[in-house]
């Protein structure tokens, strides 16, 4: 089925002229050329991870907001040019919050000719009925989300569920579980359903938030703000997602080091007795390259200068 093509939104730039406006040939190179460098991050994740395969019927969850418009539309445009077949259904989970505009993603989705399902479920009133005021909602209303998407995944026939958890997120998780879990644990790329019967996947694993938001405002995504989790002010991963903003402003290649760890880990250099067994640890009178080796006449910290970082095009 032919896609219409998204048309850029001309705006008004602040730094022209009094009564100039934005060159429209401009603004849609740079819409092109962001397009392509998240076509390109996302194929890479599912080639990485290999989270789509030939055959596939992928449930793509949009939630209404900035990160999953973004995923559904790569997708989208993914599918056209993809070597392997594979099916997109969005869905949409209608958690009956008061003035949600629930025409807003049916006639959005429909004008793109995109297949979809909206499942009602008022999850809404027993988060609010069971987590005190003031209290963090998210933990609750993810476990209620959860069971209602893959109860429509299954009616669905949904080999795949994607979500629209960026890098971001997955830094976030990291250190969330860092400073508060006391573990070392993200968000996977790819990983099996609590009940086992699903493959959940994230194919924005690569991308920058920041990125997201600028594709969501050049494409005209119609938002839809959420008065859960979005009208939390004290949320912990609120306050680590100011850290990690600041640390990209003060200490530019930190995240992306810092990321690039999350997929280079060393497991016998750390203390997880389940990962190693340190009863059997032994001489062996040869060459260890995994040896005490750590940060040796720093030579691991000029390693880490050298690690693998963005192209310089996808830093701008």
């Amino acid at each position: 089925m032919a896609l219409p093509a998204v048309t850029p939104i001309i705006r008004i730039d602040p730094r022209a002229p009094a009564g100039g406006t934005r060159d429209p040939r401009k603004a849609e190179f740079e819409l092109g050329k962001l397009k392509k460098r998240l076509r390109r991050l996302v194929g890479q994740a599912i080639a990485d991870y290999a989270m789509i395969e030939a055959g596939d019927r992928v449930m793509v969850c949009v939630s209404g907001g900035k990160d999953s418009y973004g995923l559904l539309d790569v997708l989208l445009s993914l599918q056209a040019r993809a070597p392997a077949c594979f099916e997109l259904i969005a869905v949409n989970l209608d958690q009956k919050q008061p003035g949600f505009p629930a025409d807003v993603l049916p006639r959005y989705l429909a004008g793109r000719g995109i297949e979809f399902r909206i499942a009602e479920q008022d999850t809404y009133s027993v988060v609010k009925r069971v987590i005190p005021e003031g209290a963090t909602m998210c933990s609750l209303c993810s476990r209620l989300r959860r069971g209602v998407l893959y109860r429509v995944a299954a009616e669905l026939g949904a080999t795949k569920i994607a979500l629209g958890h960026h890098r971001d997120d997955l830094l976030a998780t990291f250190f969330l579980n860092l400073f508060h879990g006391g573990k070392l644990k993200t968000m996977p790329p790819k990983l099996v359903s609590d009940d086992g019967r699903h493959i959940v996947i994230r194919p924005l694993a690569y991308v920058r938030e920041r990125d997201l938001a600028r594709y969501a405002e050049a494409c005209a995504f119609p938002i839809i703000p959420c008065t859960l989790c979005g009208s939390q002010e004290n949320l912990e991963r609120r306050q680590v997602a100011e850290l990690l903003r600041e640390w990209e402003k003060r200490h530019p290649g930190r995240i992306e080091s810092i990321f690039n760890a999350l997929g280079n880990v060393v497991p016998t250099h750390l203390l997880d007795r389940k990962l190693q067994d340190f009863g059997a640890v032994r001489a062996t009178h040869r060459r260890e390259p995994d040896g005490d080796r750590a940060f040796d006449d720093g030579e691991a910290l000029a390693s880490a200068d050298r690690m693998l970082v963005l192209p310089e095009e996808d830093l701008a």
